[in-house]
């Protein structure tokens, strides 16, 4: 699926294939030539899900995530039932191309009825695509009903001429309910369903004029599965999810980490010149240049805590340049990952305790940075947590204003303080706003007037509490006043 031979101009075309319930590690395991050669070719970027009380790691909300390119607290999708679903204000990416171009040929295929059925709740994809092909759905995606989706939907890409498609394959789930995502029959299901993309990769690299053309081939999950078998929980198995992409201006052979299951949606939009307002996803040529990221280098196992396990890499106090941590109201003790604020990963994260919103903090990528008390006090400590993460010193303008823009993700306690506070020529702090309740994977922006005759700014984010709940923040942005 190289891009060498595309003219600069050619319209884009994107296929996205949706593996239901594919966990990457078990992928690279298979015998799945073409899902191989897709990650050879392009990026792999592996992440997680949230679970509850957003939504469960089930296909209604991992699917709904996918097409709409928002969060399940947008579109409202919490598990296979469609009740509360919010696809009017955040429709699928199909959709959006039909309504901003209509002009554009769009194609969706699925054995899983609610994905192009009104039958079963849904549909996620709305009856505003142009085709749309939903098979009966009663056994959750056979290896017979993904064959006929990958016979009628290759039909359509070599033979028809699709702008932008959507095709879905559910046997891998099928053998994860049946059997376990460490089981032999799931790495056969894998191989089963790579030989369907394989069909459909073909059918698009055999077009009369593919080599005219500007494909892009988009490969994610819904979900993914414990060894045993089953979803819908906290682990980091069953929140496991990936996209793979193949196209113009992407890497061969590339790992990325600040990719999120949202993007998917934004990317297709952008590939066939649709805009991705109002979305969470971001293209995948867009990237955050955020300053946290830089320290994924750094990145060390655990120390104190138990609940993650001994391999994985997730947690540095290493700032990045220009950034400091100040410690020296911190108490001592406690335990070691999270003594002051830390830059961590949400596979790290999440998982020093399950059911406490950890797993929600959608908004951030990557590396963020977290201060949290209640993980701190798991160790026998010694006075309160007071930890300030302070900026670099940002160059202003006098007598302006500006737009102090970060995520955050803030579970309050009483008696817990979270303040936002600011600098000017590293003159006193003065408080621009303090967080009081709790606002989980929200954007925050803050307007700051300039004084005159200043010349930079540094922000600080102090944190302070006992045994209490935790703040995360990331994409930390100073710019003009809006």
């Amino acid at each position: 699926m190289g891009s060498a031979t595309v003219p600069a101009a050619a319209t884009g075309r994107v296929l996205v294939i949706g593996l239901d319930g594919a966990n990457l590690d078990r992928v690279k395991a298979a015998d799945a030539p073409n899902l191989h050669s897709l990650m050879a070719q392009g990026m792999t970027a592996p992440s997680t899900l949230p679970t509850v009380p957003m939504a469960l790691t089930s296909s209604g909300p991992g699917w709904s995530t996918v097409a709409t390119g928002v969060w399940p607290d947008k579109h409202k999708v919490w598990g296979n039932l469609f009740l509360l679903a919010d696809f009017d204000s955040h429709p699928d990416f199909l959709t959006r191309i039909e309504r901003s171009r209509p002009a554009l040929a769009t194609y969706a295929a699925a054995g899983w009825e609610p994905l192009a059925s009104a039958r079963k709740g849904g549909p996620v994809f709305s009856s505003a695509v142009d085709k749309r092909l939903s098979l009966d759905g009663s056994t959750n995606g056979n290896r017979t009903e993904d064959g006929k989706v990958a016979v009628a939907a290759a039909e359509e890409l070599h033979g028809g001429d699709p702008d932008a498609a959507f095709v879905y394959f559910g046997e891998i789930d099928s053998a994860g309910h049946g059997h376990g995502a460490a089981s032999t029959q799931y790495l056969d299901a894998i191989a089963r369903t790579d030989r369907n993309v394989g069909m459909l990769l073909g059918a698009v690299t055999t077009r009369p004029k593919y080599h005219e053309e500007n494909w892009q081939i988009l490969v994610t999950t819904d979900h993914g599965h414990t060894d045993k078998g089953g979803h819908g929980g906290f682990t980091v198995k069953e929140r496991g999810t990936f996209v793979i992409a193949t196209g113009p201006g992407i890497s061969p052979g590339s790992v990325r980490h600040d990719v999120r299951q949202v993007d998917v949606a934004a990317t297709a939009l952008s590939h066939v010149g649709v805009a991705v307002d109002g979305l969470d996803g971001r293209p995948l040529e867009t990237t955050g240049e955020d300053a946290f990221d830089t320290v994924r280098p750094l990145l060390r196992t655990r120390v104190d805590e138990s609940g993650v396990p001994a391999g994985t890499l997730g947690f540095t106090h290493t700032p990045p340049d220009g950034w400091r941590v100040d410690n020296s109201a911190m108490g001592g003790g406690g335990v070691a990952e999270w003594r002051g604020w830390t830059f961590a990963t949400d596979e790290f994260w999440s998982q020093t305790q399950w059911g406490q919103c950890r797993e929600t903090n959608v908004r951030s990528r990557d590396v963020f940075a977290v201060a949290d008390s209640d993980e701190w006090s798991d160790r026998s400590t010694k006075g309160s947590f007071d930890s300030t993460l302070i900026s670099p010193r940002w160059a202003t303008t006098g007598g302006s204003a500006v737009t102090l823009s970060y995520r955050s993700h803030y579970r309050h306690w009483p008696g817990q303080r979270a303040e936002v506070r600011v600098s000017f020529d590293g003159g006193p702090w003065t408080t621009a706003r303090s967080h009081t309740r709790t606002a989980l994977a929200s954007g925050e922006s803050i307007h700051i007037d300039v004084p005159a005759g200043a010349t930079d700014i540094r922000v600080g984010f102090r944190y302070r509490g006992g045994n209490d709940w935790y703040w995360a923040v990331d994409d930390v942005r100073v710019g003009p006043a809006r």
